[in-house]
């Protein structure tokens, strides 16, 4: 038995009992069943998500970027979509000015490469109140990469993250943009690798196995993906990736399974 970091190693932990190789693989396989229920679940919900209905932004809201003064609709870098989370890094945040909220730090130290996140054309973009100055330096400090802005009016209180953080989604139509989905508290947790942003975006993966409305954009699961420095010399999957992909499908797949990237 080992002992409890809670108390000091005062006490012994309650450990789960130890077992055979055979009966850890049957237990594996038992609680495998719930999990298998916990991901079609999900799945469910992400589809549920892409039905929500959509809300028109109609101020004209403006943050300050690196080279000056960007709009809204600017944060998208010309992208169909857009994802912004409200960090918490500004004068009266524990850590000011040498860091930011530590909580918001964290996730910031979980964000993947974005290359994969913007070949699904969605942008990820940071907003806090500090100035650019303090961003840049923050960013160079801690080693992030993601686009970083300057929230100049009441952007943060029209969208829930004035007193706390959040991720707000949007989708634009041309130069209409429109908020689709909001997450905050405990669903902030599990963000950074690019599934976990797309799962909360109006057009999810863009992949075929998706129960997503008629109409939206869908590619077979697997092809797109790429190495993060070559999306943009490749404009098509590549024959021998496309073979590899199939093939390893094909070997992991039972028959009659839904694909589940």
């Amino acid at each position: 038995m080992t002992q409890s970091p809670e108390n000091g190693g005062a006490g012994a932990m309650r450990t789960p009992p130890i077992v055979s190789p055979q009966a850890w693989e049957a237990a594996r396989e038992q609680l495998l069943v719930k999990e298998k229920a916990h991901t079609r679940a999900r799945d469910a919900l992400a589809a549920e998500r892409r039905r929500m209905p959509w809300m028109a932004v109609e101020t004209s809201y403006r943050f300050e970027g690196p080279n000056g003064p960007v709009s809204l609709l600017d944060l998208f870098e010309g992208r169909r979509q857009l994802v912004v989370y409200r960090a918490f890094f500004e004068p009266g945040v524990f850590g000011w000015p040498d860091h930011a909220c530590r909580g918001c730090s964290l996730g910031a130290d979980q964000v993947g490469n974005l290359a994969h996140l913007n070949a699904r054309d969605t942008t990820l973009a940071y907003a806090s109140r500090a100035p650019q100055a303090d961003i840049a330096r923050l960013k160079a400090r801690m080693g992030w990469k993601m686009p970083w802005y300057t929230i100049t009016d009441s952007f943060d209180a029209d969208f829930g993250v004035d007193e706390w953080h959040g991720h707000n989604v949007f989708i634009r139509d041309g130069d209409r943009v429109f908020r689709t989905y909001f997450i905050n508290n405990r669903g902030d947790e599990a963000m950074g690798t690019v599934w976990s942003y797309l799962d909360l975006t109006a057009l999810g993966r863009q992949e075929t196995w998706e129960d997503s409305p008629e109409g939206y954009p869908q590619s077979p699961p697997y092809k797109w993906w790429n190495w993060h420095d070559n999306y943009a010399a490749e404009a098509a999957p590549d024959p021998k990736w496309v073979e590899v992909s199939d093939a390893g499908e094909a070997a992991f797949r039972n028959p009659g399974d839904e694909v589940r990237a």
